[in-house]
């Protein structure tokens, strides 16, 4: 079965199927930062269905932590609200290209969606993607030029933009003639015309209910429905989520679960939930169209079918895009390893990493061989980052190895991955943007100005990609902005450039001291602090030469009875440079690991002694 006749709703001509006039299934996409969960706090507030204590907060449905502080959404959600009778199941989608694996999964659950692009920014390289995911699937888009209250907004040149985009991407004559609105999500409105504010979103509610259909189903064929999302409570196990196909589902009713390899596992359904506002509710039973989360099922993993139990018919699993970065994940074996951390042992990460293959399909795990080490791959840096992010704050202790791009042979010809990269940036800050992406294989596409700013597009193979957003920030002082999707896989190009310092690797274990930073601050930036817990192996700082120094950060002044003024001036000391997880997954090499723990992220050599790197350096020549 292909998946065009999976993924778009059958003829209302054949028999049984009838159009649900009382759901619209909507889906909201767009590229990052173009205000997609802002606009559904909007929507949300409009509905009028929620006590003003629900929506004080701002980006309600960023629910956890990790997206509260990155301000962008990680995970899809699932919400819903009436409007005029109608219920709209709205699925808010992540925008930032590492997270395509979550668009990928939920599309399916839509009939239709809302396309939101900034006023001022146009079409950025993830609203090409999530636009063409879009088309595949036979959604009905919407699209909403957002921000139009920004000082810089260019309306009716972005919608062009967009126009000319869905052509690119081989939309047919009906997708092409898309209805259109215009919003200004953090004020609050939408209209027909950037020039005439309005008082509420009511006009791209009312044009939803116009231009969305609702489902087309077929009640009495047998029960289907797609496992597009897992979500998991201590009381109840697995919940299963997804779209009803066909038929209807009841509390207690048995089912027959479709799994991978042609596997087939008799189960029972023993409760049934709907989305309801910002919460699930419970329900006898529901129907073909209705967004569901069900329980009971233990062994139900994302792409099974649910399927009738005497009629066992099976859907298309869920296919997404490769992973095109790994890195490795192991056991810390630092000095300090166990300190702070409860999760430290290889059956432990082992676990962690098979619990999260259950739900974030984009991910690959693998054991190397003879080695207690697993190979993580995902979609970029932000993807894996985020999950050794929540590994850490729930307690694991891991140390991380450089992250490496995979390649593939196509054909005989080794082939590696590439993407497209658009920056942002001032107009005489360019040449250094040109020269860094220039030296890291990257070919210029296109170039563009708005208005103080100049728009560069470049193909760049993704190795090429690690430790260049550092580089970029400080080549333009912070007024650079990059932007980076999946482009495609290309014939493996040269050597790019790794990184041109070298480190101070400390040789001894203590604390670190004043003095003895003072005296390595003119030849380097250090990473550390007095006062700091350091072991021998750590890298405490930036060298400002090509090669490693070993230094000793715990040296002490020897107290002696003599005084004199010119020997006991006061240590003024420059604060250390900031490493967070993902710059310290950008810069270290080969031979070097990140240390992440409940409390810490450092960096460190693989071997942890100088006698032993030598040793090594010796036996690889």
């Amino acid at each position: 079965m292909s998946s065009a006749s999976l993924s778009t709703a059958p003829s209302e001509e054949n028999s049984g199927h009838r159009r649900r006039d009382d759901v619209r299934n909507l889906a909201i996409i767009a590229h990052v930062d173009h205000g997609k969960t802002t606009l559904v706090d909007v929507l949300l507030k409009e509905s009028g269905e929620f006590r003003a204590s629900e929506l004080t907060e701002t980006c309600i449905l960023d629910s956890n932590d990790l997206e509260k502080e990155r301000g962008i959404t990680i995970l899809a959600k699932n919400v819903a609200m009436h409007y005029k009778g109608v219920k709209i199941n709205l699925i808010d989608t992540p925008g930032h290209a590492d997270f395509g694996g979550e668009v990928e999964r939920v599309l399916r659950m839509a009939d239709g969606c809302l396309m939101l692009v900034d006023a001022a920014e146009g079409p950025m390289p993830q609203t090409r993607f999530v636009l063409s995911k879009a088309i595949e699937f036979g959604l009905k888009p919407i699209v909403v030029i957002n921000k139009i209250d920004r000082s810089d907004a260019r309306c009716n040149e972005v919608l062009n933009e967009v126009f000319e985009l869905f052509l690119e991407l081989g939309a047919d004559d009906d997708l092409a003639d898309f209805p259109y609105i215009y919003a200004a999500g953090r004020q609050g409105y939408a209209t027909t015309d950037p020039n005439v504010p309005t008082d509420s979103i009511r006009p791209l509610l009312d044009l939803v209910l116009e231009h969305i259909p609702g489902p087309i189903v077929d009640e009495d064929a047998p029960l289907q429905m797609l496992v597009t999302t897992l979500d998991w409570s201590q009381f109840v196990g697995r919940i299963a989520i997804g779209r009803i196909a066909s038929g209807r589902v009841k509390q207690g009713q048995r089912i027959m679960l479709m799994q991978k390899d042609e596997k087939q596992k008799a189960g029972k359904i023993t409760a049934i939930q709907v989305f309801e506002k910002l919460a699930r509710v419970e329900v006898p039973e529901a129907g073909a169209g209705d967004v569901v989360a069900l329980v009971g099922l233990e062994d139900v993993e994302i792409g099974d079918t649910i399927s009738d139990f005497d009629n066992p018919q099976r859907l298309e699993r869920v296919q997404v895009d490769q992973p095109t970065l790994e890195m490795t994940f192991s056991v810390n074996s630092s000095p300090f390893a166990g300190k702070s951390g409860k999760f430290l042992t290889t059956r432990h990460i082992r676990d962690r990493l098979f619990r999260e293959l259950e739900r974030n399909v984009a991910l690959k795990v693998r054991q190397l061989e003879n080695s207690d080490s697993y190979a993580v791959a995902g979609r970029g840096l932000l993807h894996l980052s985020v999950l050794i992010e929540t590994m850490r704050r729930e307690g694991y202790e891991l140390s991380i190895g450089k992250p490496k791009v995979i390649n593939k042979e196509i054909n005989g010809v080794l082939h590696e991955p590439f993407e497209t990269l658009v920056v942002e940036v001032p107009p005489e800050k360019l040449g250094k943007v040109m020269e860094l992406c220039g030296a890291r294989r990257g070919q210029m596409v296109e170039m563009a100005h708005r208005g103080n700013y100049a728009y560069v597009s470049f193909s760049i193979p993704a190795r090429g990609l690690i430790g260049l957003r550092t580089r970029i920030l400080n080549a333009t002082q912070g007024e650079g902005i990059m932007h980076h999707r999946f482009e495609g896989y290309k014939p493996l190009e040269g050597e790019v450039p790794s990184r041109a310092n070298g480190v101070l690797v400390s040789m001894v274990s203590g604390k670190a001291f004043a003095f003895g930073l003072d005296g390595l601050q003119d030849r380097a930036d250090l990473f550390i602090a007095p006062g700091a817990e350091i072991y021998e192996g750590m890298i405490v700082g930036e060298n400002s030469r090509d090669n490693d120094m070993t230094v000793n950060p715990c040296r002490e002044k020897k107290l002696t009875n003599m005084r004199a003024s010119g020997t006991d001036d006061n240590v003024i000391l420059k604060p250390p440079r900031q490493i967070t997880l993902e710059t310290a997954l950008e810069y270290i090499e080969d031979d070097e690991l990140v240390e992440v723990t409940p409390e810490a992220i450092r960096l460190r050599k693989i071997l942890l002694t100088e006698n032993d790197r030598k040793r090594a350096g010796r036996a690889g020549k």
